[in-house]
């Protein structure tokens, strides 16, 4: 099929607003995950935590972060949940950005999960026309597109985070592609780190070897909000970080 044109957003963390749009003039909406908004490294009032603890602390938190000092963030951040059932605070908050979130996926969407979702609510608000894919493919205008989401372990313990095997099988099921989704970059450090947190993200080996043995067209991914590098050549395949679309609010374009 000749004139498809595809959408791509990802690290949407909230965003509903433009995300009701990013399918304006395209043949479908692909979504490499990051739908919730915990903490927003710009806008410390925004997200999940300051709503429960205020800009305040969330100031605290990124600023502990940003400084690599994960224990003493961790710490803090208990001493706040004491008292509060965490579990079930998360995920009413995390439900109530997943029903506007979804509800503005246009027909038809293509998703894939981020380090920072939760599949196991996806089956709830997925609706007829979104199609949920994690180590698995889809043709789309005759092309083959595959799938793998989550992210690996990392101190941030995020709650999609797998093991590097889980994930490398994942990869290894999609066999050849012409378009490999994802929602981590391959590991190659200008595509990793990210100049305002001013840290190395995790990416994956074993995606820069399926990118280096089955050649795909293309590898799109997101993450890294603000990226050293957007964009790489390796070998015959270009890969593109898609953009951190809460802050840009604008879907990156493929047509063929």
């Amino acid at each position: 099929m000749a004139g498809t044109r595809v959408h791509v957003v990802s690290d949407v963390h909230g965003n509903a607003k433009d995300l009701a749009r990013a399918g304006e003039g395209a043949d479908a909406l692909i979504c490499l995950g990051d739908l919730v908004l915990f903490l927003d490294y710009r806008d410390h009032a925004r997200g999940i935590f300051p709503d429960l603890f205020g800009a305040e602390a969330a100031t605290r938190v990124v600023e502990l972060r940003t400084a690599r000092r994960f224990e003493e963030a961790r710490a803090f951040q208990r001493t706040l949940w004491a008292g509060i059932d965490r579990e079930s605070a998360l995920e009413e908050a995390v439900r109530r950005q997943y029903a506007e979130l979804f509800a503005a996926f246009p027909t038809p969407t293509y998703a894939t999960y981020g380090n920072v979702d939760v599949p196991r609510l996806w089956p709830e608000y997925a609706r007829p026309g979104t199609t949920v894919l994690d180590g698995t493919r889809t043709e789309i205008g005759g092309r083959v597109f595959g799938f793998v989401g989550g992210g690996l372990p990392s101190p941030m313990r995020t709650p999609y985070e797998i093991p590097e095997e889980e994930y490398a099988a994942k990869i290894e099921a999609l066999g050849e592609v012409d378009v490999l989704c994802t929602h981590i970059p391959p590991q190659v450090p200008e595509l990793l780190y990210d100049t305002v947190a001013r840290r190395f993200e995790r990416g994956s080996s074993a995606l820069l070897d399926a990118i280096h043995r089955t050649r795909p067209r293309y590898a799109l991914f997101g993450h890294v909000h603000q990226p050293l590098a957007r964009r790489m050549r390796i070998g015959a395949t270009e890969c593109v970080n898609v953009g951190h679309f809460a802050g840009t609010g604008k879907p990156w374009a493929l047509t063929w």
